[in-house]
């Protein structure tokens, strides 16, 4: 583990009760993964569930958490980040409350300040959802 929960949010910009990320777990320059414990008083639960919502907000913040925790070891300020587009999001099943999700993120490519990522989000080994996001970081 890189990032613990209680450091999370020194390498993204959300901020609770809006944080969808609990621990980087590894990372480099292409790659972050990051876990979730999905709890009950989570804004983005909905019966007993995480909602269509919380699943590519989670894919964004593990890409945040990546971008935040290289852009910190290249003693840089943190940039901010928004998401520009959503593409090919396939929702096959939603965690849970009390199950931890594992989230892992790859850049596939940079245009000018817009980073296109692939997220893939799985539970206890099962796929959960995946989608591709262009991300467009202001530097």
């Amino acid at each position: 583990m890189i990032i613990s929960q209680d450091n999370i949010i020194s390498v993204i910009p959300q901020r609770h009760p809006f944080v969808m990320i609990d621990q980087l777990v590894t990372c480099d320059e292409v790659y972050s993964n990051t876990t979730f414990l999905i709890k009950a008083d989570n804004v983005l639960v909905e019966d007993g569930e995480l909602s269509e919502a919380g699943i590519p907000e989670n894919i964004a913040q593990t890409a945040a958490a990546g971008f935040g925790y290289i852009t910190q070891q290249n003693k840089k300020p943190i940039a901010a980040g928004y998401i520009a587009a959503i593409k090919n999001l396939e929702i096959f099943a939603l965690p849970k409350v009390g199950e931890i999700i594992e989230t892992n993120v790859a850049i596939t490519d940079h245009v000018f300040e817009v980073t296109i990522i692939s997220g893939r989000v799985k539970c206890n080994g099962k796929l959960l959802a995946f989608c591709e996001m262009k991300i467009y970081i202001k530097e």
